[in-house]
């Protein structure tokens, strides 16, 4: 979820209340989570990946088509706290099965956020992929709904201090998954700085701590990515905070265009929002590692509604020019601000986005379960 320089979609907390919400979720045992046991309660049975496709076209065991790029979407709860609903709502709006729904979790255990593979994630699951984003926070309320969180701290996470009662268990349920799933640990982590969560090199080490733990573990079905806002302006800390090659299998970053957003004034389209950080990450950071557009949108242009139409159909064949990007995850949860709305749920947004995803480009052979 973006920060500040990138137009937040997360709100400013004080630290009285995260002050106080730390005491309280310790005092509700909020992190004391109880272990499944090595096979996670709920999870399906036939949970397991079946073959590879082959042909010229099938994707790699790291989930990277050959031919073309994924299509995915994040897509936030209802009101009735189900995710298949909105899901399966998006995609008869946009005329077709996404390849990919990106959820977020926090660390706290709880059913709703908390535990990795919901039941709703688990159904979706059976003919998508999923991309996880965890983070190392405990929300103050379900789903991140006012964005406020307490960070629990990269160096405890490296440190190991919260394997037994916090990660353990949801790696336990990955594994017990089976079918692989990406994984995004603290994505747009060159925010998180500011907000507490610790140094580069602590993030570098909670990272490494955290893929050990699951090869450790024996959940070999996670497909590392590592995000960051892509913002050039922290360049810098991009390059410190990555964790290495043998650490990540994919990069991925999340860039809009806001135009009347959040004070800025230029519309970028596509190819102006995307082209400068993808550049940038293939070339300072890894030009081995297939690349996610993990967040990308657009806001409409009050005064020319097409202009947002456009925005979206040239999507297929910039694409085909950013030959490392290999899965394109569009934000579609409404955020506070006038003229920021980032949904294609109606309108111009809706047709373009739409058109984008007939294109054989982005439809792709998914692996079966």
């Amino acid at each position: 979820m973006s920060r500040p320089w990138a137009g937040s979609r997360r709100g400013a907390f004080s630290a009285a209340v995260v002050a106080v919400f730390a005491a309280v979720a310790v005092g509700l045992g909020i992190w004391a989570v109880a272990d499944d046991g090595p096979t996670g309660a709920g999870l399906p049975d036939n949970a397991a990946s079946g073959e590879l496709p082959t042909g010229p076209c099938a994707p790699d065991a790291k989930l990277v088509p050959r031919c073309g790029a994924w299509w995915g979407a994040y897509v936030p709860y209802d009101g009735k706290g189900s995710l298949t609903a909105p899901v399966h709502a998006f995609e008869k709006k946009i005329g077709r099965k996404l390849d990919l729904v990106y959820t977020y979790h926090d660390m706290s255990g709880s059913a709703s956020d908390g535990q990795l593979l919901t039941p709703d994630e688990q159904e979706l699951g059976r003919d998508r992929l999923l991309m996880l984003a965890w983070e190392s926070t405990v929300w103050s309320k379900p789903h991140h709904a006012d964005y406020t969180e307490t960070q629990l701290g990269w160096k405890n996470i490296a440190s190991g201090k919260y394997d037994g009662t916090t990660i353990d268990p949801q790696i336990r349920r990955i594994k017990a998954y089976g079918k692989r799933v990406f994984l995004s640990f603290d994505q747009e982590t060159d925010a998180r700085i500011k907000e507490g969560a610790g140094t580069p090199a602590e993030y570098v080490a909670a990272y490494r701590h955290l893929r050990d733990r699951f090869r450790k573990l024996g959940a070999d079905n996670v497909v590392w990515v590592w995000t960051v806002s892509g913002y050039l302006g922290s360049s810098d800390l991009m390059k410190q905070l990555y964790p290495g090659d043998a650490y990540v299998d994919w990069l991925a970053m999340d860039q809009y265009n806001y135009f009347l957003c959040h004070g800025t004034t230029d519309w970028k389209d596509f190819d102006e929002s995307q082209r400068p950080s993808y550049d940038w990450l293939v070339a300072n950071i890894s030009a081995k590692k297939p690349l996610m557009l993990a967040e990308f949108s657009t806001v409409p242009d009050p005064t020319d509604p097409d202009r947002q139409r456009a925005w979206y159909t040239a999507i297929p064949e910039v694409a085909r020019t950013l030959p490392k990007v290999k899965a394109m995850v569009h934000w579609n949860r409404a955020v506070p601000g006038k003229g920021c709305d980032l949904t294609v749920n109606d309108g111009p947004g809706l047709d373009g986005y739409r058109r984008a995803g007939q294109d054989s480009y982005v439809n792709q052979q998914l692996p079966p379960r």
